[in-house]
């Protein structure tokens, strides 16, 4: 029975995830559509900007771009493509492809939204633990009244104020990212925001796992309060933070696009502003299209994590 029962949960569990991911790659395809077809509602040529170029010049640059042929065609040879990792040339930086382009900016956005989102989801989980059982307190009150000013903050705001205080008049971090340590100032003005909201969350969350049967339980048998709160309370108070980390991710990589610039960071944000600024239609699709994979996959992986953490939610 006990084993009937397992393989049940298991074959639950996979169709779960297999539906989850069909999910996935639908949105994924509808990114895709939404981008291209948005892009080539465009009137113009994204040649039709350049200086001294005749008509027959950009007639010969659309034609090597695939640009000449009808939309519908070329969506498909796009989605071709693509299948095979090739988002095409980009039209501006000429002879670079546009993949090569977003994995050479790609390792800066990664490794600046792995730290802000460290730091978020540690520093949140501690303060809103923290609030939770300090609750009605001065320590409570510091928190909720310091989480709310960064909530309502933009993080350009957070940036620039960072930017100044910390680079320009104390000089105490440098104001480029690619400089030693030039990393710390946007990593913290990323995370702010997020770190503030995980805080919120944790301290509903443990509030509430505080209250339940169990935890009283655990107390009346004698177990120590640190014990309570690490091996149960703390646990089972994750799963909003966990939920929340497909959304923090999304944060963290649109708001760079801001921040990068700002503190100079030679990563996809900076990289996607130069695009718009230059009309490279193959990057702006490009980058927006890799932005928008990574942001579902994060989400698809904290929707299987959650489950993962809490066997009791429903698999549906």
């Amino acid at each position: 029975m006990v084993c009937a029962g397992r393989e049940d949960m298991n074959s639950k569990f996979l169709v779960y995830i297999l539906k989850r991911f069909g999910m996935a790659l639908l949105t994924i395809f509808l990114v895709i559509a939404i981008t291209f077809f948005v892009m080539h509602a465009i009137p113009a040529s994204p040649f039709s900007s350049e200086k001294a170029k005749s008509d027959e010049t950009i007639a010969a640059l659309e034609a090597k771009y695939g640009f000449d042929k009808p939309v519908p065609v070329q969506f498909i040879n796009y989605l071709k493509n693509i299948a095979h990792g090739d988002f095409g040339l980009s039209t501006k930086w000429i002879g670079s492809t546009v993949i090569d382009l977003i994995m050479g900016g790609f390792g800066y956005s990664a490794r600046l939204g792995l730290c802000a989102a460290a730091m978020a989801i540690v520093a949140g989980v501690v303060l809103g633990a923290l609030a939770a059982l300090q609750r009605g307190k001065l320590l409570d009150k510091i928190i909720q009244v310091v989480t709310t000013a960064l909530v309502s903050m933009p993080n350009f705001v957070i940036a620039t104020l960072l930017l100044i205080v910390f680079a320009l008049n104390l000089k105490w971090a440098p104001t480029m990212a690619t400089q030693p340590g030039g990393m710390v100032l946007p990593a913290v003005s990323l995370s702010l925001y997020p770190m503030a909201y995980v805080t919120r969350l944790e301290r509903s969350a443990m509030l509430d796992v505080l209250g339940q049967d169990y935890i009283r339980t655990a107390r009346a048998k004698g177990l120590k309060n640190k014990k309570v709160i690490f091996k149960h309370a703390l646990k089972n108070s994750m799963g909003p933070v966990i939920t929340y980390a497909g959304p923090m991710m999304a944060y963290i990589l649109t708001g760079s696009m801001v921040v990068e610039n700002i503190f100079s960071v030679p990563g996809l944000g900076r990289l996607f502003v130069n695009s718009m600024l230059r009309t490279d239609y193959m990057m702006i699709m490009g980058i927006t299209i890799f932005l928008a994979v990574m942001i579902i996959l994060m989400n698809f992986l904290a929707d299987v994590l959650y489950k993962v953490m809490d066997p009791r939610i429903n698999l549906s």
